[in-house]
C-alpha cells in the first residue's frame, strides 16, 4: 500500500534549490500536490516567478527566492525568510547543479571550478543554513545527484567530481546530524524526459534511440517517477533510512557511462 496519500505533507515547509525548472519544479509539484508548503529557489528571476506562478495555480501555497547557491550569505538569507514565511523546515531538496559535455583536456579551470560550486559547495551551504531551521527530530535532506557520482562518464569530469563529493557529504552528514533527528539521502537520476541535461546529452532523435536501446528498462524516465521517490524517502516510510543512494535511473548506473557520449 502506497505512504503518499493524500495529505500526506499537510502543514510541512519543503524547501527546494534549483526548483524553478526540470526535476526540481517537478518534485516540487509533487510534495504541493501532497500538501506541503513548498519554497523554491533559483537564481533567473523571471524563470523562477513562472514557476511560483504554475505551482500557485496547481492549488500549492508557494514562494520562490532567487539567490546564488554558491554563496553562503544569500543561502543562509534565503531559508531565514522562507521559515519566517511558511514555518520550520520538514524537508530540504538540494537539487541546484551545473552540467555541461566537455572533454578534460578542453575543460577550463573556472568552467571546472563552476559545477563544484554549483553542485557540492551548493549542496553543504544549504545543508548547513537549513539545520538550524529543520524541525527536528524528524526532518529529511535530499540531494539530488546523479550516477556520474559512482560511474566514470567520459566528458563529465567536472560532474563526476562534484557529485561523488556530493554523496560523500550526505553519508557524513547523516552520521553527524542523526543523532539530532534529521536523516540525508541522495537521489540518483538517470536520463530524465523533458529536462535541459538530457537535451544537452542526448538531445537528438539518434542518440536517444540508443541510449534507450542499451539500458535494462529501454527508456527514458519521467519527472514524476524522481518526484515519487523524493516524497516517499521524506516520509514516515523511509523513517530508518539515511546515508543511503537511491537510484532512479532505468537501471542505466548497470550499464555504464558511455551511454551519454555517443
Amino acid at each position: 500500500m502506497s505512504v503518499l496519500k493524500d495529505g500526506l505533507y499537510r502543514d510541512k515547509h519543503v524547501f527546494i534549490t534549483g526548483g524553478s525548472s526540470g526535476i526540481n519544479l517537478g518534485i516540487a509539484e509533487a510534495f504541493g500536490a501532497l500538501g506541503a508548503r513548498v519554497s523554491i529557489n533559483g537564481r533567473k528571476v523571471d524563470k523562477l516567478e513562472a514557476a511560483v506562478a504554475s505551482l500557485k495555480a496547481r492549488g500549492i501555497e508557494a514562494q520562490g527566492f532567487s539567490a546564488d547557491v554558491r554563496d553562503y550569505a544569500q543561502v543562509n538569507q534565503m531559508l531565514g525568510a522562507a521559515v519566517d514565511a511558511f514555518g520550520p523546515l520538514h524537508v530540504l531538496v538540494c537539487g541546484a547543479a551545473g552540467n555541461f559535455p566537455a572533454p578534460a583536456v578542453g575543460l577550463s579551470t573556472n568552467g571546472f571550478k563552476a559545477v563544484v560550486d554549483i553542485d557540492l559547495v551548493g549542496t553543504f551551504n544549504a545543508a548547513r543554513a537549513a539545520f538550524e531551521r529543520l524541525e527536528k527530530p524528524g526532518a529529511c535532506i535530499i540531494a539530488i545527484s546523479a550516477p556520474q557520482a559512482g560511474v566514470p562518464y567520459p566528458m563529465q569530469a567536472h560532474v563526476c567530481a562534484a557529485k561523488a563529493g556530493v554523496d560523500m557529504l550526505v553519508k557524513t552528514l547523516a552520521m553527524e546530524w542523526g543523532p539530532a533527528g534529521v536523516r540525508v539521502v541522495s537521489i540518483w537520476p538517470g536520463p530524465i524526459d523533458g529536462t535541459e541535461g538530457m537535451e544537452r546529452l542526448a538531445g537528438d532523435a539518434a542518440s536517444r534511440k540508443q541510449v534507450e536501446a542499451s539500458m535494462p528498462l529501454l527508456r527514458f524516465g519521467t519527472k514524476a517517477e524522481v518526484a515519487e521517490l523524493a516524497c516517499f524517502l521524506a516520509s514516515d516510510g523511509a523513517r530508518y533510512c539515511t546515508g543511503g543512494v537511491y537510484t532512479v535511473d532505468g537501471g542505466m548506473a548497470l550499464v555504464g557511462g558511455r551511454l551519454l557520449t555517443l
